[in-house]
């Protein structure tokens, strides 16, 4: 029987590690293994040896690596990370912007793997599966009927490309099985999920990320805007987490003039790289607006600092999460990583964002929501402390600061929606709650097209009554909070019918931030549609 592994001995392996891992970084020049051949790497290795074959109980000499290299790392600053290997390859996955496999999107509902969605792009797509298709076998494997989970049931429908899989699904509307043979392959995963007019001449794109595929959707989706008429745009960042910075400076590049910094960054050594924009911009000559709040973090804030400090567009919500390292991703080796910081980024004025930190106060660093919702600052533009003696001037006269995060041109209060999801709004539930309304009602469904859907879904309340019974919900509701779950529950059908971009077309009606864009002088055409 294995037992846990006690503190002490923990904690003397980490510092094992973190002797060797300090002494063996060589950023510049390092193109072998972190673990030299060397006297220290043998010390270590004579370490794990003598726990395998001598310590009195039985240890996973590979998780205590995992968690003793995890726990250096953690000691390092806020946003230096160690991925094992199974972690490394989901992150790799979502970075890269693409997967092998089928192509499908699933929930296990009744211990059924049920398709929900075939992406487009995607081998399942050219072969005929449909959404609402029952996945009974993939090869030798029983996905019908058994106790299984999704990293089980993705295991399996993952693989290496040009391999072959043999599905066996159930189709309700045929009442039958049909077999499919379907190779796998690329199957993308969009970080651009929605670009749309949203008004005669505004255009609206959000990147929820900044993948390696980033850049491509966004250059797509600007040219079709461009094509539609588009000289003004909604830029929503909200909630983007960041990414690779270089997806960054070329999404800023398409907004700026030949030659205007876009960011530059400091190593440890002094050493200053700066990203200056090229010749090559297509909306250089546009008005841009772009959305941000407290979860916008590091190349968002890049994009959003590039563009307020060169007096580009219009930066509109709450101040932004404030991180402002960099990260290098280095490979361990045995599939693991590790994501390291090694220099700190500025904006063109020459402000850090980055907030301040203390390591022995990582949980309040990364969950800052509450504390700014208890100073105020989340509601009032007038409760952002900032810090006058970061302050710094663009060209054109605009005040600036550093220090913790952008702060944005024009505040946008947070929307009180926030405070009423888990009570009436639970993801989980709504989610469960919208697959199975349109599981059983595909046929109908299917035969309504978007634009009337949005017109006239659900205007009888029947689909909203049955959400509250279900919920177990018997008080009064407001008409402000039945226009809010009312709002959600259609929106989460809308994805699970026709698509994501779909979902935002819905949550979007009467966003505050939207409206704080079309209230502007600047905007003159009209409300959005």
């Amino acid at each position: 029987m294995k037992e846990k592994l006690n503190l002490p001995l923990y904690l003397g392996i980490a510092i094992a590690i973190g002797i060797l891992i300090g002494s063996s970084f060589n950023f510049k020049n390092r193109t072998n293994s972190i673990f030299k051949a060397n006297s220290e790497e043998a010390k270590i290795k004579r370490l794990i040896d003598y726990i395998q074959y001598d310590y009195v109980d039985d240890v996973n000499t590979e998780d205590l690596l995992d968690g003793a290299i995890d726990q250096i790392v953690n000691k390092l600053d806020p946003h230096s990370h160690y991925f094992s290997k199974r972690d490394f390859e989901r992150d790799n996955e979502q970075m890269q912007g693409n997967f092998q496999g089928i192509g499908v999107q699933f929930v296990i509902h009744n211990d059924s793997v049920v398709i929900t969605k075939i992406l487009d792009g995607g081998p399942s797509k050219r072969v005929g599966l449909m959404a609402g298709d029952r996945i009974l076998t993939a090869d030798q494997d029983t996905l019908s009927g058994v106790k299984i989970n999704s990293d089980d049931v993705m295991t399996i429908l993952k693989g290496d490309p040009d391999t072959k899989v043999k599905l066996s699904v159930y189709r309700d509307s045929e009442e039958k099985v049909l077999d499919f043979d379907i190779v796998r392959g690329d199957v993308p995963i969009v970080s651009v999920p929605a670009s749309y007019m949203i008004s005669k001449d505004v255009g609206y794109i959000k990147v929820d990320r900044f993948a390696r595929t980033t850049y491509n959707e966004f250059k797509e989706a600007l040219n079709d805007l461009l094509d539609q008429g588009m000289t003004k745009m909604v830029l929503d960042l909200r909630d983007n987490p960041g990414g690779f910075m270089d997806i960054a400076n070329k999404i800023v590049d398409e907004f700026l003039e030949e030659d205007k910094l876009i960011v530059f960054t400091k190593n440890k050594k002094g050493e200053i790289d700066k990203d200056f924009a090229t010749a090559k911009g297509d909306f250089e000559k546009g008005q841009v607006f772009i959305l941000i709040n407290e979860n916008s973090a590091s190349a968002s804030e890049i994009v959003a600092g590039a563009l307020q400090d060169n007096d580009k567009g219009t930066i509109i919500g709450r101040r932004s999460f404030g991180k402002g390292l960099v990260q290098q991703t280095m490979n361990l080796g045995d599939g693991s990583a590790v994501r390291l910081t090694t220099a700190r980024y500025y904006t063109p004025t020459g402000r850090s964002i980055q907030k301040p930190y203390d390591l022995n106060h990582s949980k309040e660093y990364r969950e800052s929501f509450n504390k700014r919702y208890e100073s105020g600052e989340l509601v009032s533009a007038d409760s952002i402390k900032v810090n006058d003696t970061l302050k710094y001037i663009t060209d054109k006269g605009k005040t600036v600061y550093g220090g913790g995060g952008i702060i944005p041109d024009i505040f946008v209060s947070i929307d009180t929606t926030q405070f009423i999801e888990n009570k009436y709004v639970n993801g989980d539930f709504l989610n469960r709650f919208s697959f199975e309304y349109v599981d059983k009602n595909r046929d109908s469904l299917g035969k309504i097209k978007i634009l009337e859907f949005k017109e006239s879904f659900d205007n009888d309340d029947k689909v909203y009554n049955q959400y509250l019974t279900n919920m177990d919900i018997k008080e009064p509701v407001s008409n402000y909070k039945k226009d809010i779950i009312r709002r959600y529950l259609k929106a989460s059908i809308a994805q699970e019918l026709y698509s994501q971009q779909d979902f935002y077309k819905v949550m979007l009606e009467n966003d505050k931030m939207i409206e704080k864009v079309f209230s502007l002088d600047s905007i003159s055409n009209g409300t959005p549609k």
